[in-house]
């Protein structure tokens, strides 16, 4: 009923034009400034139009009031305030891309389609469907880059082979980065398709408006990054993965806006693409291991203790509280991500995998190859990985990083009551375990 009010509205809509319309597809760019694809299609065509698809293929694997699809909505109807006062606005529709995209290059006059980039295999799979359509219909389309500053085969070893080892990988990008023409894009906004479509509310689109909400960003905090980044209690950081995993900002505005002395933060921001290209060279990892000798690890996979973790009752104050933390907010400090993924892994011998799944679900940066990429590293078992033998202790983390108990204090409220549970396991005996464990399990 929802797809078919939609499509209904999307006819009413598009039956008077009678000129072609060049259709911008936005989907993890959610803005108007600095949008390669959106600057592209402005310079070159009249009556541009932005297209945004709620995907079937991703919506109906979620809960109904999940956060990202509400930031996604909120962040629509703001792109579409914006576009008012150039007369135009964002057209919306909730559907099966392909199906979608079949109707709307049967019923109206298309001349171009342009759409950035994505590298995760679904999208890269979904997209080349799309340009099959096109293909076929005779629409011309471009794609550009602008999610990152270098994609798959633009940072690479001498023997043109891809990076697997992170520093490296980061030198070679900074030399790069020093000459490549990262400016923000200043588009011209005189050339939108004059409409008036409405976005349809959250609950048309079958879901409804979630608790949990996406922070402003601030890159004010940046300036300390280096000396505060590892301490959850201090909140300082700059609440951006949400907003770049979803192109409210760009990447190039973010290097614009750094403070001189950010080399560690930039450090970050290049993991970041690091992550991204190990994905697109080796699609694999999504649901294998990076390296292939760890595939012989004996993972317990306890149910009913990954259900304490996930619930943040394992007795190790400093997990508990992340993954309540993470639970509540949507958010999870990145010391703290470290110290409960190395939990669940090696303390609890529960598969990366089933850890990764979970931080899909609550994260609202939840971005694939980030995600996957820190799990193994983590795990021991992905590219540039912690050594399995690196365990972290949770209570000297708690000593080294938050030893005044603020940051435990705020987030598990039951610390100092007698119903605190106990700890699930003894570390010495896990750490003991995942030795074993892992020196047995390696090919």
């Amino acid at each position: 009923m929802i797809k078919n009010a939609l499509t209904n509205l999307s006819k009413s809509v598009f039956l008077y034009l009678d000129f072609m319309i060049n259709i911008v597809w936005i989907r993890r760019d959610l803005r108007l400034e600095d949008n390669t694809a959106l600057h592209h299609a402005l310079k070159s065509y009249n009556n541009v139009q932005l297209l945004f698809i709620f995907d079937d293929a991703i919506l109906n694997e979620l809960p109904l009031d999940d956060a990202r699809v509400t930031f996604i909505h909120q962040s629509l109807l703001e792109l579409d305030k914006q576009l008012k006062a150039y007369n135009s606005s964002v057209y919306c529709i909730r559907g099966n891309v392909q199906e979608v995209w079949k109707q709307l290059l049967n019923d109206y006059s298309i001349q171009s389609v342009h759409f950035n980039r994505d590298y995760e295999p679904y999208a890269t799979e979904r997209d080349q469907k799309i340009v099959d359509l096109l293909n076929k219909s005779g629409v011309k389309h471009q794609t550009y880059k602008d999610h990152v500053i270098f994609e798959k085969n633009e940072i690479l070893k001498a023997d043109l082979s891809p990076y697997t080892v992170y520093t490296p990988y980061k030198n070679k990008w900074l030399a790069a980065f020093k000459n490549q023409n990262s400016t923000p894009l200043k588009s011209n906004f005189k050339t939108l398709n004059q409409s008036n479509y409405i976005i349809p509310s959250i609950e048309e689109l079958g879901f409804t408006t979630s608790q949990i909400k996406v922070k402003p960003y601030t890159l004010e905090s940046i300036e300390n990054y280096a000396q505060t980044r590892d301490f959850p209690s201090i909140d300082n950081t700059s609440y951006l993965s949400p907003h770049l995993r979803f192109g409210t900002i760009s990447i190039r505005q973010v290097i614009k806006q750094l403070p001189q002395e950010s080399e560690v933060f930039l450090s970050e921001l290049i993991w970041r693409e690091f992550f991204t290209q190990i994905l697109a060279h080796f699609p694999q990892v999504q649901a294998n291991n990076f390296k292939s000798k760890y595939n012989g690890i004996e993972w317990r996979n306890n149910k009913d203790d990954f259900e304490k973790w996930c619930k943040g009752e394992t007795g190790y104050p400093i997990v508990d509280a992340g993954m309540r933390q993470l639970n509540q907010t949507g958010y999870m400090h990145n010391r703290v991500r470290m110290i409960v993924a190395g939990f669940l892994c090696k303390h609890l011998l529960i598969d990366w995998k089933w850890g990764e799944a979970y931080f899909a679900k609550k994260l609202l940066d939840y971005d694939l190859a980030a995600n996957n990429g820190n799990w193994q590293w983590s795990a021991g078992t992905g590219c540039d990985a912690a050594p399995y033998f690196r365990i972290f202790n949770p209570t000297e983390q708690i000593k080294k990083f938050d030893k005044d108990l603020t940051y435990i204090k705020t987030w598990v409220k039951d610390f100092n009551e007698l119903t605190y549970p106990k700890p699930m396991v003894d570390h010495k005996f896990a750490r003991e375990r995942c030795l074993q464990t892992y020196r047995k399990g390696i090919n």
